[in-house]
């Protein structure tokens, strides 16, 4: 099982940044893919961003241009990047990642935008 713990999140104001992290326990050098999800309060969750193995990424349309995925393998951990974020954005922000052993989730970090 892998354990994933994310960090980073906060309060800040609309068209301000913020960058998540997610620690993972084992190599992410291993998974197929690391990515990120949401849920906001009353709606359910959704996808925001992936980063495959070899390094190529895809985006939610309503993130395009604002946020972005990366990695750092020696420290086994992947980031969001958020900027010009909205109050939209507003949501607990989950880590998860895909290996050999299955789908595993982290406990989720909460930001939020004021406007």
């Amino acid at each position: 099982q892998v354990q994933l713990v994310e960090s980073g999140g906060g309060l800040v104001q609309a068209g301000g940044s913020l960058r998540l992290s997610c620690a993972a326990s084992g190599s992410i050098f291993s998974f197929t893919a690391m990515g990120w999800y949401r849920q906001a309060p009353g709606k359910q969750r959704e996808w925001v961003a992936v980063i495959i193995k070899g390094g190529s990424t895809n985006y939610a349309d309503f993130v395009k241009g604002r946020f972005t995925i990366a990695r750092d393998n020696a420290k086994n951990t992947v980031y969001l990047q958020m900027n010009s974020q909205k109050p939209e954005d507003t949501a607990v922000y989950y880590c998860n990642a895909v290996s050999g052993g299955g789908l595993s989730w982290g406990q989720g970090t909460q930001v939020t935008v004021s406007s």
